[in-house]
């Protein structure tokens, strides 16, 4: 056990999980009264086959420099139900602006290693460092090399210029970190994701905990339960061959609102 500290009171103990040694349950992370609600067991191991076990199992990694591996699987969790994506007036004319621009692609998984690397070097508003860090880096290319990695990304004319990695285990999607360097860059990436899901009956995109920019795009809070549930039947169903996919236009156009 290792002990985090708290201002007040005595601080609770988190589990340390030795190489070989399974994570524990979600149910056993701290609750919302804790210094950090959500935490649930740390490690000194950040292996591809260590990320499967927690991807899983809801769990997610997320620490900073200096910190051991911490892993995560807050209540409630942030999820964007793909049928309430908010495909604005703003994101519609910047994908229609774009998709007439000569060079200008969205696709999957063309350069994973180049889009995790740019979302880790990309400043956050807030941040003074990255939580991707090179462990970080190593452990999800390796994922991608098994095929549970993946990017949605914006190229116009040879240069990448916005993207999104995420994981994909069957149809379970567990949203990671974006980057972009033109405007509605990284949204056009999420919206080209989301036209997949729906193409496909995916119904929820993981974004581990709330945001507001999420929130803006339609993402909600739903109980920890709820979602482990939903998560364990899409575990089961078949996945996607990433990288034949691209933008479905009339499946963002079934979205609500849609105008």
């Amino acid at each position: 056990m290792i002990k985090v500290a708290q201002a007040q009171n005595r601080s609770p103990e988190l589990p340390w999980i030795a190489q070989g040694q399974a994570l524990p349950p979600p149910v056993f992370a701290w609750g919302a009264s804790s210094p950090a609600p959500g935490l649930l067991a740390a490690s000194g191991d950040l292996s591809s086959e260590r990320l499967m076990e927690a991807y899983s199992q809801g769990i997610f990694p997320w620490f900073s420099n200096g910190q051991p591996v911490l892993w995560w699987s807050p209540d409630p969790r942030m999820v964007l139900m793909t049928q309430q994506f908010r495909l604005h007036r703003s994101l519609r004319k910047s994908l229609h602006r774009w998709s007439l621009t000569p060079g200008f692609e969205l696709c999957f998984d063309r350069d994973f290693a180049q889009v995790i690397r740019r979302c880790a070097s990309s400043s956050r508003n807030g941040q003074n460092d990255t939580w991707i860090l090179p462990q970080m880096v190593e452990a999800y290319e390796d994922l991608h090399r098994s095929g549970f990695a993946h990017s949605s990304e914006v190229w116009v004319q040879g240069q990448l210029v916005a993207g999104l990695y995420f994981v994909s285990l069957g149809r379970a999607i567990f949203g990671e970190s974006m980057f972009t360097t033109i405007t509605d860059g990284s949204k056009m990436a999420l919206a080209s994701l989301v036209s997949v899901c729906l193409q496909h009956g995916i119904h929820t995109i993981d974004c581990q905990q709330n945001t507001g920019h999420m929130a803006s795009l339609g993402a909600r809070e739903m109980p920890r339960r709820e979602f482990l549930l939903d998560m364990a039947q899409a575990l089961g169903a078949p996945g996607l061959d990433w990288p034949e996919q691209s933008l479905n236009w009339p499946a963002l156009q079934s979205l609500a609102g849609f105008e």
